[in-house]
């Protein structure tokens, strides 16, 4: 009876490991499967930042914009037409009228040029000799013979043109001097007024006032001239 007894006792004492596994394996599957979720936990408050001081008040609305009422504009300038660059004329301007012009006014421009070109001209002209220039040719009484356009270079040597007033707008009115020369005081020149008529011979002497007075031969006319600047 006693060792049965002990052998009983001993029994009670041993435990079972894998027993005790399975025991709490099936406790913990128990406890998932018949619990209920845990509770989501509440969120927490934002937190507004503290108003810096001074406290700056927000700026006013800008008030609302008004469209400005229709403004009636003016008429677009309009320039006056140009004048005309060609005056109206009363007859037509011929090749003796050196002071006239048959176009408009000079602009600013054309004013500049043609004030260079004079200037140009008066140099030159300081260069030239004294019989350098236009030239009438005219009897005692007054009459017009011939005018001469001579050219002075100031060495001696003369060219020249001659035209007769009284066939003005003829061919034949008008021509080149055969010959000029200037001896010693004396200027001589040579021409043909017509076209297969005799020559004509100018002999002239120095005067008073730049004046030269002489001869003139045409043939046997022999006619006192006197020589005037134009």
């Amino acid at each position: 009876m006693a060792l049965t007894a002990a052998s009983a006792a001993q029994a009670q004492d041993v435990v079972d490991p894998i027993g005790s596994i399975l025991d709490q394996i099936d406790e913990e599957t128990a406890e998932t499967l018949g619990a209920p979720p845990a509770p989501t936990p509440a969120p927490t408050p934002a937190t507004t930042a503290a108003p810096t001081y001074p406290y700056a008040p927000a700026p006013p609305a800008p008030p609302p914009i008004e469209r400005p009422a229709a403004v009636s504009m003016p008429p677009a300038y309009a320039p006056p037409p140009p004048a005309p660059r060609r005056p109206l004329l009363s007859g037509p301007v011929t090749i003796d009228e050196y002071d006239k012009t048959p176009e408009g006014p000079l602009n600013a421009v054309e004013r500049s040029y043609e004030s260079r070109l004079r200037s140009s001209f008066a140099s030159a002209q300081g260069m030239q000799g004294p019989m350098d220039g236009a030239w009438v040719l005219r009897a005692r009484s007054g009459e017009t013979l011939y005018s001469f356009l001579l050219v002075d270079k100031g060495g001696g040597t003369l060219e020249g043109a001659w035209r007769d007033p009284r066939r003005r707008g003829t061919p034949e009115g008008s021509g080149f001097l055969v010959d000029i020369q200037r001896i010693g005081t004396q200027v001589t020149a040579s021409f043909y007024p017509r076209p297969g008529g005799g020559i004509a011979t100018l002999m002239l002497n120095p005067g008073p006032g730049g004046e030269w007075s002489g001869d003139l031969l045409e043939g046997r006319d022999r006619t006192a001239v006197t020589l005037r600047r134009n």
